[in-house]
């Protein structure tokens, strides 16, 4: 069993910055790779972006290209998702997630967060 706990979501300006984190209880082959997603009220949920613990390998949402950043932490077990420029249309619950590659964290992870909210104000 693997549990994720994220922490970080709240209320911003848009324009601002919020950085959440994701903590793995532990990591095994089902949790090689860790991502993003988020959910916005009437919309489906949708990858924001992910990274593997080896090698700290990234991708993207088209979307949140060149202002958000995904970093790792393996010490820590820890991972972040760095928000800037946030906009509006970034409001909604994001989820961490893990899975065994990139590919599958990005489209069916194995494992799931309770999620963390963030809204931004315009």
């Amino acid at each position: 069993q693997v549990e994720l706990v994220e922490s970080g979501g709240g209320l911003v300006q848009a324009g601002g910055s919020l950085r959440l984190s994701c903590v793995a209880s532990r990591r095994t082959s089902s949790t090689s790779a860790m991502g993003w997603f988020r959910q916005a009220p009437g919309k489906e949920r949708e990858f924001v972006a992910a990274i593997t613990w080896s090698g700290g390998n990234t991708y993207y949402a088209d979307s949140v290209k060149g202002r958000f950043t995904i970093s790792r932490d393996n010490a820590e077990n820890t991972v972040y998702l760095q928000m800037n420029s946030l906009k509006s249309e970034d409001t909604a619950a994001y989820s961490c997630a893990a899975g065994e590659s990139m590919v599958v964290v990005s489209t069916r992870p194995y494992h799931w967060g309770q999620g963390t909210q963030v809204t931004v104000s315009s």
